[in-house]
């Protein structure tokens, strides 16, 4: 069975779908949020950034295609579509504004069930941000949420802290830009960089043996951060 840590949005104006589809994936181990049309969805995909989400095409306010392209500015997160529209166009369309699979509908449970664990499988062999961070004596534990500073003591990592370390650790070694930062960690709703920096020193604080001169979350001037491993 899946691990409950997984979260699907499902974006889908027919209740009696959303019942179908929450009791399905809640019964395989997914966390589920729900949204009945595409304003809600981009917001409940703002709040609670799920690892993947399923999209109906025909929303009552906005057709999907354009929740995709919202989406696609400032979020990875895999879109499988499940809709009426069987037409080649349309499924073209979707692909290229950034849907990584498409089901018609009617739709069988188990193929869609299958296709999502294979979307999981293949965002976990992707994009395998570290789950245990060991910053010399500091430990972050990203799946439990846990962390322990760099003389052995709890420290409290807020959620927005959190985001901002799992995105470093996806390209842990590697710089990553104060716009993707923002993008990932802020969503739609940016930040200044300012800001950002605010939230990185709080974090050095709580992890680094020494803030002052940081070891693990090292600044590149100019340009963004970067998650040092050993």
């Amino acid at each position: 069975m899946t691990r409950a840590t997984h979260r699907i949005l499902v974006v889908e104006d027919d209740p009696a779908i959303r019942r179908v589809l929450s009791m399905l994936f809640e019964t395989n181990g997914f966390k589920v949020v729900a949204a009945e049309n595409c304003d809600e969805g981009i917001r409940q995909a703002q709040t609670h950034r799920p690892d993947i989400c399923i999209l109906d095409l025909g929303l009552p306010d906005r057709d999907g295609i354009e929740f995709i392209r919202q989406v696609r500015d400032w979020s990875p997160v895999a879109i499988l579509i499940l809709t009426a529209r069987a037409a080649e166009q349309q499924r073209v369309a979707a692909f290229e504004s950034g849907a990584d699979d498409y089901v018609i509908k009617p739709f069988s449970s188990p193929e869609l069930l299958a296709r999502v664990k294979a979307i999981m499988r293949r965002l976990t062999r992707n994009e395998q941000p570290q789950s245990v961070l060991r910053l010399g004596t500091a430990m972050v534990d990203l799946g439990n949420r846990v962390a322990h500073g760099p003389n052995g003591e709890e420290v409290h990592l807020t959620p927005l802290e959190h985001r901002i370390l799992e995105c470093l650790a996806r390209s842990a070694d590697s710089v990553v830009t104060h716009t993707q930062m923002l993008k990932e960690v802020w969503g739609p709703h940016q930040i200044d960089i300012r800001s950002l920096r605010v939230y990185v020193a709080s974090l050095r604080r709580k992890l680094e043996f020494d803030p002052a001169r940081p070891r693990y979350l090292t600044t590149e001037p100019g340009i963004g951060y970067r998650l040092v491993t050993e």
